[in-house]
Parts: structure tokens; C-alpha cells; sequence
């Protein structure tokens, strides 16, 4: 007689084929309104501009303008960074749910003295954003996103190497018939320096005999004729280098996406789309905060170490008619709970060997839960409490969430971190979840479809 199958243990398994047709056609949706997203906003500010009019129109109104009876609310924090509020049937006394994700993504920024001649080309200085492998981003088409604040006061904004006739800028790599003393003896951090990522802007020259500089006045004239900017406006101004490629389907089976910016923004569009597809206030106030500098520490007014948690609460405890006193707040902090909306680090078959294979996320399987992240013995983590690591766990299982539990590869491999810290810091309950990425932090990342939607399914079943 056959033995019966033990339930002792937890099987994973593709998910794929668990799926109906129906879900499968829901999941294809989804997933074609994120690709739209991730080809429109390659920027934090993008992101912020795209998540303000899409709440806006879908009857979320500025908490400086609301009133009393409005319950969905936004709070802006400089162009950069922004927060959701969904007020819930409860008293936010009762503390609130919140889902932290960053929009900010590795990156090249222009120097705010940008332009240099060499060659007989113009070129442009930039200084890497974020944890980069510098080799990645040359020889491949760039585009330029900016923000110019003009003496004025006036506001340029524009994007350069988007649509089809535009042009591109490139870092050109070096031939590897003259690269074995140059690049080939050095380690791969080594083999293309931070000065040496400069773009190729032009190699037209001015006339003008007197012009010591002529290609990069040529530049020059072009963008003040354009825009009606001189060099001295790049110093105040937010000029981002970012992939020119289009986020598009991957593999024969069109099961993966792959793009541009997966690292974080793929957990703001989720909790975006979350809160932002609430029929009904939930029990809790839901939060969806997305904020900025999480590639470089989330320091600043717009990152996660600022006040501004704190500042969104305040503000919502004054619509609320609520006392703002010091013990109050406290006390909503530490009834409140959230989710630090992050990536994980996928199973890479290419590179098994960094992962512990018994804790690590598999593409496919649904949305990763981390109980920490940090580096070696879990250094510069926060780490969830069993309890609530268990209301997650339970809170999925109940509402038919895929999830799958990992850590960011081996002990001593490396490791990484999130806002979970800066978000716990205040008292609340704070636990890693997001979709595991394959290629994280390089120009063109990977995602499966089932992991994108499955992160959307938690951050709903949270919310609600």
C-alpha cells in the first residue's frame, strides 16, 4: 500500500499552471500597463508626476486642499517623493498599513559642470548614482532626463533619446585590439573608471574663429536656441543618464519582462496600483509612500532617514481632528504595521554559487518575503518579530497569495538593504516583501510576470 504524501513540508512549485485563462488574461493586462509605466517614468520625478495624475483623476485630492469628509489623500514632498493616504474604517488612532517603496534607480547623473573637448568631440561628464557596474553602461544607447531651473526661476523639463528619431549619447568602450594592458590586467570594477564615463554630445564646430571651445559652443547654441539654457543653468539642475532601451517581453514564452528600473519602481507601481484599486476604505488608513535616495542610502528630506513619516502622520492626524501630541503619534506608530517594498535578489543559474539554495528566491514563484536583509551577521538590517513575520505569512495563505521566503545570498557572500530600518525605526512593525530581479541594478533588468503580479496581489491583500 502506497504510502500517503506527507504535508509536513512546503512545496514549491512554477505557478504558471495553477493559473486559469482568466487570471493568466488579468496578469497579461497588468503586466502591459507596467511596461507602459516603466517606458514613461525612468525617474524619480517622472514617477512622482505619473503617480500624482493618475491618483488625481481616480479621486485622491491634496491633503492641503482636502476636506474633512475627502479620505483619499496626497501628500508631495518636493517633486520627487510622494504618499497615498486611503483612510480606513478604523480611527488611525488604531495605527495605519503602510507599503515603503523607493523610485529612485541606478544611474549616471551630468556633473553640474558638464562639458569637456577632447578629440575633436564634445562631451559630457557624469557621476554614477547608486551601485553600478560601471562596464555595463558603455557602449550602449543613453538617454538624457532633466530638470533645468533657470535663473528665472523657470522650469525646463525634457527628455532626450526616447522617441524614435531622436538622437542617442554614448560612453564608447575601448577596442579590445588595444585593450589587454588597458583593461584586460584589471579587475572589472578597475577596467572603466568613474571619469571615464563621459557621453559623446556632438562634433560640430562654430565658426567663429575667436571661440576657444568650439564644439562644445556649438552644443551650446543648440540647447539655448532649443530651450533657451546656457551652461551656467546646468548647475541648478537634476539631469539624470538612464538607458534608451524599451522595457519589452522576454523569452519565447513571453513570460519575463525585461527594462529599466525594475529596482525599486517595480514595487512602487504594485503598491501604487494597490491603494490606487481600493474599492472601499479598508480597516486600517493604508499608506502607500514612495520615496526617494534609497540607491545612496535614503539620506535627504525626500528619503526614508528624513522626518517625512513622521510629517505625513501629523498631517493626517490634523485633517483627522486628532491631537498631534508626542504620546499619541507614538502610540499609532507602534499599533501600525508595514511592508518595506523592495526586491530580492533571484536564483541566477548562471551564478548558483553565491546563493544558499535553501534560502533563496526563485523566479516564478511568487512574491519574496525577507524576515531581514543587511550583510554578514545581518549587519545594517532591520528584522521582522516572528509575530508579525507570522500575520504576513497568514495574511497571504488566507487571500491565495503566492509568496516564497529568502535571503540576499549567501552569509558572507554580501548582501544589501532596504528602508525597512528607516520605516521601523518610528515603532512600526516592518517586514521586506517584493519580487525577486534578475540582473539587479544593471541597465536592463529581468522580472518574472507571475512575481510582478503576485507583489501586487500582497500589497492589495495588505492594503485591504
Amino acid at each position: 500500500m502506497a504510502k500517503k504524501k506527507s504535508n509536513l513540508f512546503r512545496e514549491m512549485k512554477n505557478i504558471w499552471s495553477q493559473f486559469t485563462t482568466p487570471e493568466i488574461n488579468k496578469l497579461e493586462k497588468f503586466s502591459e500597463g507596467y511596461i507602459n509605466f516603466l517606458n514613461l517614468c525612468k525617474t524619480e520625478r517622472e514617477t512622482h508626476d505619473f503617480v500624482l495624475e493618475k491618483a488625481k483623476k481616480n479621486g485622491f485630492v491634496s491633503i492641503e486642499k482636502a476636506k474633512k469628509s475627502d479620505k483619499k489623500l496626497i501628500i508631495s514632498n518636493r517633486g520627487r517623493a510622494i504618499a497615498l493616504a486611503y483612510l480606513g474604517k478604523k480611527n488611525l488612532r488604531e495605527g495605519f498599513r503602510l507599503i515603503g517603496a523607493h523610485i529612485d534607480a541606478p544611474r549616471l547623473d551630468l556633473k553640474q559642470k558638464p562639458f569637456i573637448e577632447e578629440g575633436n568631440m564634445s562631451l559630457l561628464k557624469t557621476h554614477y548614482y547608486g551601485g553600478i557596474k560601471k562596464y555595463q553602461w558603455v557602449s550602449r544607447p543613453l538617454a538624457i532626463h532633466g530638470v533645468i531651473i533657470k535663473e528665472n526661476g523657470k522650469k525646463i523639463t525634457f527628455q532626450i533619446g526616447e522617441k524614435d528619431n531622436d538622437p542617442v549619447f554614448v560612453i564608447p568602450d575601448l577596442l579590445p585590439h588595444l585593450a589587454r594592458k588597458v583593461q584586460y590586467s584589471k579587475t572589472p570594477a578597475e577596467m572603466i573608471t568613474g571619469e571615464q564615463l563621459n557621453l559623446i554630445c556632438g562634433g560640430k564646430a562654430v565658426e567663429d574663429k575667436d571661440e576657444k571651445k568650439k564644439l562644445i559652443a556649438f552644443v551650446l547654441e543648440l540647447l539655448n536656441k532649443e530651450f533657451g539654457i546656457k551652461e551656467e543653468d546646468f548647475i541648478s539642475a537634476d539631469i539624470e543618464v538612464v538607458p534608451a532601451d524599451k522595457a519589452k517581453d522576454v523569452g519565447f514564452d513571453r513570460s519575463f519582462i525585461g527594462g529599466y528600473g525594475h529596482d525599486d519602481r517595480i514595487c512602487g507601481y504594485t503598491a501604487f496600483r494597490a491603494i490606487d484599486g481600493l474599492k472601499a476604505p479598508g480597516e486600517y488608513t493604508a499608506i502607500a509612500l514612495l520615496v526617494d535616495k534609497e540607491e545612496i542610502g535614503s539620506d535627504g528630506p525626500t528619503g526614508a532617514q528624513s522626518n517625512w513619516i513622521m510629517d505625513i502622520t501629523l498631517k493626517l492626524m490634523a485633517h483627522l481632528k486628532i491631537d498631534g501630541n508626542i504620546a499619541i503619534l507614538n502610540s499609532i506608530f507602534n499599533k501600525s504595521k508595514a511592508l518595506s517594498a523592495d526586491v530580492s535578489a533571484g536564483l541566477n543559474p548562471m551564478f548558483k554559487e553565491v546563493h544558499d539554495i535553501n534560502n533563496v528566491a526563485i523566479s516564478g514563484y511568487g512574491v519574496v518575503i525577507s524576515k531581514f536583509t543587511g550583510s554578514g551577521g545581518k549587519y545594517s538590517s532591520n528584522e521582522a518579530t516572528a509575530e508579525f513575520t507570522a500575520f504576513v505569512r497568514n495574511l497571504f495563505n488566507k487571500n491565495n497569495v503566492n509568496w516564497q521566503f529568502a535571503e540576499l545570498g549567501k552569509v558572507d557572500e554580501g548582501g544589501g538593504g532596504t528602508i525597512a530600518k528607516y520605516v521601523s525605526k518610528w515603532g512600526i512593525d516592518t517586514i521586506d516583501c517584493g519580487p525577486a530581479i534578475l540582473g539587479m541594478h544593471s541597465p536592463y533588468e529581468i522580472v518574472s510576470k507571475i512575481d510582478l503580479y503576485e507583489s501586487f496581489k500582497a500589497y492589495s491583500a495588505f492594503f485591504k
